[in-house]
């Protein structure tokens, strides 16, 4: 019996032995196996975090896409209404070219009238025979005019200074023809000679020149002849 007890307390603690490692090493597994479990949960923790940083990024394109897309469609309605308004100012601006082109017209008639007036008093005033119908300012017992101061003469008359009476301002004063030029007015009180151009007042060049105490106009076609002229403010 003592036999049998030994023996059974030696398979007893040889079992212990072997069932102690066998525990140890369960638990070391169970623990691993824990810590690769919270190891896994905190990875799938951290995945969704991840996803949604990335998310952000896409989801502040996808919220600056609308913002982009109301912009372009506010200047596609800028736009349009600037397109809207440009043909309702269109009449506006086409009425000051109407009264260009009134303008333009009524111009062309008012220069023919006065060509032809122009006209007649020059024709009128022509000499039949200029020895004999012309007098010299001695003549008529001297200039009687105003008279040109002598600086503001030789800047702008004299022989250098040549100019063409048509286009200039132009009258008729007792039936004489008077033009402005220089600032002052000029009235012709002898005829012109009958051998000037019919038109020569419009293609001829002339200048004012002061000769033997009074003012007398010269044609540079015939720089030999001065007819009498009248100066007044």
């Amino acid at each position: 019996m003592k036999v049998i007890g030994i023996a059974s307390t030696a398979i007893l603690s040889l079992l212990l032995g072997i069932a102690a490692p066998a525990y140890a090493q369960q638990e070391q597994q169970s623990d691993k196996k824990d810590h690769s479990e919270q190891q896994q949960g905190k990875q799938e923790k951290a995945k969704p975090a991840q996803q949604h940083a990335k998310q952000q990024p896409q989801s502040g394109r996808e919220r600056q896409q609308p913002q982009r897309a109301q912009q372009q469609q506010q200047q596609q309605k800028k736009q349009r209404q600037r397109a809207k308004q440009q043909p309702s100012s269109s009449p506006v601006r086409q009425q000051p070219q109407r009264a260009q082109q009134t303008r333009g017209r009524a111009q062309p008639q008012h220069l023919q009238e006065q060509q032809r007036v122009q006209q007649s008093a020059w024709q009128q005033h022509r000499a039949r025979s200029w020895q004999s119908d012309h007098r010299t300012w001695q003549q008529r017992g001297g200039y009687d005019g105003y008279r040109i101061p002598g600086d503001r003469f030789r800047g702008y008359f004299g022989p250098e200074h040549g100019f063409r009476i048509s286009g200039l301002p132009f009258l008729v004063m007792g039936g004489y023809p008077r033009f402005q030029f220089g600032g002052y007015w000029f009235s012709l009180v002898d005829p012109w000679p009958e051998y000037w151009a019919n038109d020569w007042y419009a293609t001829d060049d002339v200048y004012v020149n002061f000769v033997d105490n009074g003012y007398y106009l010269f044609n540079r076609r015939h720089p030999d002849v001065g007819v009498a002229i009248r100066i007044s403010m």
